[in-house]
């Protein structure tokens, strides 16, 4: 008898490990500017998760980058944070995740984070200088199409935003994404200016998107299907 509940008992284990879900956390601390469409991000991304089967965990709480409480994700977003927002001590937590085969995802002013922090900056991929006008319409070019974020996009994508320039820009990506600079005032980048792109860094997965800055993307078939793709992309989906 006592074998048969001991039976029984890894038997519910593992069946309530295989029926748990896959978990990701937001995290959207800023140290400086904060976006507004933070607000709106946050619960689109919650019922992202409930039509595509992972639970969201929110947070703007620094603590909780610990060891223990990081390894319950598949992946990490960091939704249009700013400035110096980890400690040394939870950003080598981080960077564990991250060597452990977790998955970042980088939204917006996600570059422009932690400029002091190197490993960051390269996971994260660039770092912001500038943004000329705000909300200003133009031409984005799909440049790989074979992707999970980008596979439902027109080659040519026209939409409003706040298009950033970078000061420093990794050259290990998978760009997917480029703007065409003459569609809009204000570029800085040239020809190879990134918008989209990811890279398998240091033992993960990381995904960025310098689009999301209105409040709007976060009601656009488009752009939610994007970042969607790169979310499950960090999670290490393939489909």
């Amino acid at each position: 008898m006592k074998k048969l509940l001991t039976i029984c008992l890894l038997i519910g284990t593992a069946l309530s490990q295989a029926m748990a879900k896959d978990k990701v956390l937001i995290f959207y601390k800023t140290a400086g500017f904060k976006h507004a469409s933070i607000q709106v991000g946050i619960p689109a991304i919650i019922k992202m998760g409930q039509e595509n089967n992972f639970d969201v965990d929110t947070t703007a709480n620094a603590e909780k980058f610990t060891a223990d409480n990081l390894k319950q994700y598949k992946a990490v977003i960091f939704l249009s944070t700013t400035g110096d927002v980890l400690n040394d001590t939870q950003q080598t937590a981080f960077e564990q995740y991250i060597k452990h085969g977790g998955g970042f995802v980088g939204v917006h002013s996600a570059t422009d984070t932690e400029y002091g922090w190197p490993w960051y900056g390269k996971l994260v991929g660039a770092y912001f200088k500038s943004h000329p006008k705000q909300q200003q319409e133009a031409v984005l070019n799909v440049v790989d199409k074979n992707f999970i974020a980008t596979k439902h996009l027109p080659e040519t994508w026209k939409r409003l935003d706040e298009w950033y320039n970078y000061k420093w820009i990794g050259d290990d990506l998978h760009v997917l994404i480029k703007i065409d600079e003459k569609s809009y005032e204000g570029g800085e980048n040239g020809e190879n200016h990134p918008m989209s792109w990811y890279h398998n860094f240091d033992g993960g997965r990381a995904f960025y998107t310098a689009l999301g800055h209105t409040d709007a993307s976060y009601s656009e078939p488009l752009y939610l299907e994007h970042l969607l793709g790169g979310i499950k992309y960090a999670m290490g989906r393939k489909r």
